[in-house]
């Protein structure tokens, strides 16, 4: 691996290392998912912050310590840190009432479970498999430099999205899984959560959007401008991706194991094809285009998907904060293409507004519960724009 990646041996310790961050990876996922299931979403919190903090911290010193040999510890170290105090909670929990299956009736509790797993192992291994595919193509066709302004937008995409959206499904997949055979309850509960991400997610990416020469110095340095356009087409992506997001748990709940398999894939083959089929015509830039129209091409998947299975159909305000949100990335995305400064002056206004409407929306689906709440809800009347609040 080492050596198809790197061009030698040099990294094989390293690559191999990583296999032990892997297993504690997924000591630490058993954990939290016990937490998850059993809605312990605070000590979920906890676990994911704390082990973040001493994981980033420790981290950090041994880079700062070892330079370039002290990042295998930025890797081994989260996952051992979330496991440790993962087990500090979970073993505070309830013990489980000891209950006897004959074999037969443990394959069927397991096997709905294996296959559904295996989805999302193969899901996720395609994904990493593509990325793996791209990053290797970049290098071959454009070089490592150009491999490095790919891998800097992409990490910065997706670890703001994937920290919004683990955030938010850590109760509501517990939630939709409860009242998924009441298809009209499932519908209202999706609609609600894609408005609440598009709501809370769509103002920051815009923010991105005009910011993003400013975010890639301070994130990496100047010389990493080829990577500013990347990660603002990939911001505009983000909109379809977060809008879809909630869609997607309903085939995970539904037990639909090779239908999330193929919907997956859908991005992957997007992506992957306009990848090798374009870049030598026209450069890193495709991986950009590749991605807003990988994730299109998802979200109406999951929507077909949805509808079939559950009679899904957007809301009024689903559409509204869609279509709110798709427009303005795109006339920022112009913008910052043809005046770069003129995108940066407008996208804090245009985030400022979004974020106020995102408010109301939020404080609408959580209702009049506690102080800050309620007087929100009197700021908002103030403005003669009152809450109809549905909570």
């Amino acid at each position: 691996i080492a050596i198809w990646l790197f061009g030698d041996a040099v990294r094989a310790t390293e690559v191999g290392l990583i296999g032990i961050a892997i297993l504690l990876g997924l000591l630490a996922s058993a954990q939290t998912a016990l937490l998850q299931g059993l809605r312990k979403i605070g000590d979920l919190g906890r676990v994911t912050v704390i082990g973040a903090f001493v994981g980033t911290l420790v981290g950090l010193a041994a880079v700062w310590l070892q330079g370039e040999r002290g990042l295998i510890w930025f890797i081994l170290v989260q996952p051992l840190a979330v496991v440790l105090i993962a087990l500090h909670y979970t073993r505070r929990l309830p013990k489980p009432m000891a209950a006897r299956l004959s074999l037969v009736e443990t394959w069927e509790v397991w096997k709905p479970m294996a296959k559904l797993g295996a989805a999302f192992m193969l899901g996720g291994l395609a994904t990493a498999a593509t990325l793996l595919l791209v990053r290797g193509r970049i290098s071959q066709e454009l070089g490592l430099d150009a491999a490095g302004y790919f891998a800097a937008a992409w990490g910065i995409t997706m670890t703001y999205v994937g920290f919004l959206l683990g955030a938010m499904g850590a109760d509501y997949y517990p939630r939709l899984t409860e009242v998924i055979h009441d298809k009209v309850a499932a519908v209202r509960l999706m609609n609600d959560q894609a408005q609440l991400g598009l709501a809370i997610g769509g103002p920051v990416l815009l923010l991105l959007i005009g910011l993003a020469p400013w975010v890639i110095t301070l994130l990496y340095s100047a010389e990493f401008d080829p990577a500013v356009t990347l990660l603002q087409w990939q911001t505009v992506g983000n909109v379809f991706k977060i809008a879809s997001w909630a869609l997607g748990f309903s085939i995970i709940a539904t037990g639909r194991a090779k239908t999330f398999f193929f919907v997956e894939l859908s991005f992957n083959i997007v992506f992957l094809g306009m990848v090798f089929v374009f870049m030598p015509h026209v450069g890193l830039e495709v991986t950009a285009y590749a991605f807003v129209l990988g994730y299109l091409v998802h979200m109406n998947m999951i929507y077909l998907v949805a509808r079939q299975t559950l009679g899904f159909r957007w809301q009024a305000l689903s559409l509204g904060l869609l279509g709110l949100h798709t427009g303005l990335g795109v006339a920022l995305l112009v913008l910052a293409l043809l005046a770069p400064l003129v995108s940066a002056i407008a996208s804090p206004f245009l985030t400022a507004a979004t974020a106020l409407f995102g408010l109301r929306v939020v404080l609408s689906k959580v209702g009049k519960h506690g102080r800050l709440p309620t007087k929100l809800y009197g700021f908002f009347a103030h403005l003669g724009w009152p809450i109809q609040s549905a909570g």
